[in-house]
């Protein structure tokens, strides 16, 4: 599936992946974000953390009519606030994909995949 948008110099396809990987991107710049996790992996209570290249697979995009839905699959830092860190992830990631691809996101649904203690 993807998007497709039409200006005066012609025609713009956005695919799924492309709003998955800046999705992927913002939400891993987020305070209180250890990193993406599949949407699919959950084996023994332990989420993988996905790389750079393989955000797509934590995120799910999803259009319904003229709406945009996204589902992200996260693992959060030990010691935080859940939902202050979700609402943050929420908030950047319809803004970057609004300044990025000019889209309008209806819904970023979050999925809390794990908790761990970060790295520093």
């Amino acid at each position: 599936m993807s998007i497709e948008l039409n200006t005066n110099d012609g025609q713009v396809t956005i695919t799924n992946d492309v709003i998955a990987t800046i999705a992927g991107g913002t939400a891993v710049e987020c305070y209180g974000i250890v990193g993406m996790a599949s949407k699919s992996q959950i084996r023994d209570g332990i989420a993988e953390i996905l790389r750079k290249e393989n955000y797509s697979k934590g995120i799910i995009v999803r259009q319904e009519e003229e709406k945009l839905h996204i589902d992200m699959y996260i693992i959060v830092s030990y010691g935080t606030k859940i939902s202050e860190v979700a609402s943050n992830v929420q908030s950047q990631v319809k803004y970057a994909l609004n300044q990025s691809l000019g889209l309008a996101i209806d819904s970023v649904n979050i999925y809390i995949q794990g908790v761990r203690v970060a790295r520093d």
